[in-house]
């Protein structure tokens, strides 16, 4: 039972400060370069407890983001719902991959990601904005060694499973 309990919390409060990170205001100059947190939050959480989270929380999360960042409904949560189904499908390998291997295929499903934004921008008109669209993906596959390093540290220190 403290098991769950613990799993429940810690998950829940590492996706609340991930969408109160990438709503964060930030000055325009550094904006283009803010990674893609509660991506990221996610994929981690989807290979470590693939048996416990998984799509629904992806679309719940990506719900929650586009209610607070003002984006059409639906679109990160579409884009959310993918990374993780596609996540859960391989997380057996991405699990046994060095770092190196793992962080490629993290950075490959945040622009995976940023298409599916990309693409649901497009349909409905939205102007396109290369530089803003794609630098999060750089620094979102610089910042996944550390924030997978602190995750785990949290995963083991309260014991989720």
């Amino acid at each position: 039972m403290t098991s769950r309990f613990n799993a429940s919390w810690v998950v829940l409060l590492t996706l609340a400060v991930a969408l109160m990170l990438s709503v964060w205001q930030l000055p325009a100059s550094v904006t283009p370069f803010w990674p893609r947190w509660v991506v990221l939050v996610v994929i981690y959480w989807c290979l470590a407890l693939p048996q416990r989270i998984g799509i629904g929380l992806a679309w719940v999360a990506g719900l929650l983001l586009d209610v607070l960042s003002g984006t059409m409904l639906g679109e990160h949560a579409l884009a959310l719902a993918l990374v993780a189904f596609l996540v859960l499908k391989i997380h057996l390998q991405v699990r046994v991959f060095p770092l190196w291997q793992q962080t490629l295929t993290v950075a490959l499903l945040v622009v995976m990601y940023e298409f599916v934004l990309f693409w649901a921008d497009g349909a409905v008109g939205l102007p396109s904005q290369p530089l803003v669209r794609w630098l999060p993906v750089v620094t979102s596959l610089l910042i996944w060694p550390w924030l997978m390093s602190l995750l785990r540290h949290l995963r083991r220190k309260y014991r989720v499973a």
